[in-house]
């Protein structure tokens, strides 16, 4: 497989995250790779970001993952098509690739890169309503219907951005997180133009929580979320049902809960999170997280960096289950 620019040609059965007007708000530099066969078929699409870092880095980074085009890539074609991608940055003289966002699930990684299993619960919503329903949890059932029966009302307008941004800033605060701010949190979202929805809920006209979802024919991503230190029991797993109503009616064919750890530590916030998503009905899909080094010095100053601000990247966290999937 040799791995080579194309031209962005985007449309709604693609991935929102393939699409110039998001890729052009996240960066300056981005674009598509291509990748193709020795017969010169067009085989997969890699949509990338190169994010410049005090004027010395230049760090490759995916916002999702390997996209096959004529039929289904097997696990030795991505390979393949990988290894040469990333001696195509290496040419352009990026000096490293950093972990993907965390909706991005690679179904293998490149040869000589630093790999961490990763996985998300993915629900199909070309099933009928009812099998979506049947499919939750009976305990998120039981929330849903306790959240309708309590009168908790689910909004869904942009003009709650800045509600939406506060609640989702201040629950990453609660988790010791940063957030970025509200001009690059409006740019984000106004990037997505008619693709994303932002579902607010509320309870006797308090806000009890909300979710931020870009979407696109192909699927919708549950990127971010927030809520009240205390919400009312249900509103978010009433928030969440009525996302994947609304989804289903518009003919998205999937409903991402964007990245769990695999085999979490029991008792941790994140194995809680994980059956959270579980108990929605979604399919685990596992794969990986990766980075690649093409310069050595800078590669180890950015993995210093990332240690002393937040303990290591994802794939630092999470490398030593490489052997679990």
């Amino acid at each position: 497989m040799l791995a080579r620019k194309i031209d962005i040609n985007w449309h709604p059965e693609l991935s929102i995250y393939a699409s110039e007007p998001f890729l052009k708000a996240v960066s300056d530099e981005y674009g598509w790779l291509g990748g193709f066969s020795d017969s010169g078929t067009l085989r997969c699409i890699l949509p990338y970001t190169i994010i410049r870092k005090a004027a010395v880095f230049r760090l490759v980074r995916f916002r999702v993952e390997t996209i096959p085009v004529n039929g289904n890539l097997d696990i030795s074609e991505e390979k393949s098509f990988l290894n040469s991608a990333t001696g195509y940055f290496r040419s352009i003289g990026a000096d490293m690739i950093i972990p993907a966002t965390t909706n991005t699930i690679f179904h293998t990684y490149p040869d000589g890169a630093v790999a961490a299993p990763y996985g998300t619960y993915i629900i199909d919503l070309t099933q009928t309503e009812e099998t979506l329903w049947s499919g939750l949890h009976s305990s998120h059932r039981r929330k849903v219907r306790l959240a309708l029966k309590q009168g908790i009302e689910i909004r869904n307008s942009l003009d709650d951005l800045r509600i939406a941004y506060e609640l989702v800033r201040d629950t990453f605060k609660r988790s010791n997180m940063g957030f970025m701010d509200y001009e690059e949190f409006n740019r984000y979202v106004y990037s997505l133009k008619d693709n994303v929805k932002v579902l607010i809920a509320c309870y006797k006209d308090a806000v009890q929580g909300c979710v931020v979802i870009p979407f696109s024919l192909y699927s919708a991503y549950y990127v971010y979320g927030g809520s009240i230190s205390k919400p009312q029991t249900g509103a978010t797993n009433l928030l969440h049902w009525e996302a994947i109503r609304l989804f289903h009616e518009m003919g998205v064919k999937s409903y991402d809960f964007v990245g769990v750890r695999i085999k979490p530590e029991s008792g941790t916030k994140q194995e809680g999170l994980m059956h959270y998503k579980q108990r929605f009905g979604g399919k685990l899909v596992q794969g990986y997280m990766w980075k690649q080094a093409f310069s050595p010095v800078k590669f180890a100053l950015y993995n210093l960096a990332v240690s002393r601000q937040r303990g290591g990247d994802i794939v630092d966290q999470e490398r030593h289950k490489l052997g679990t999937i």
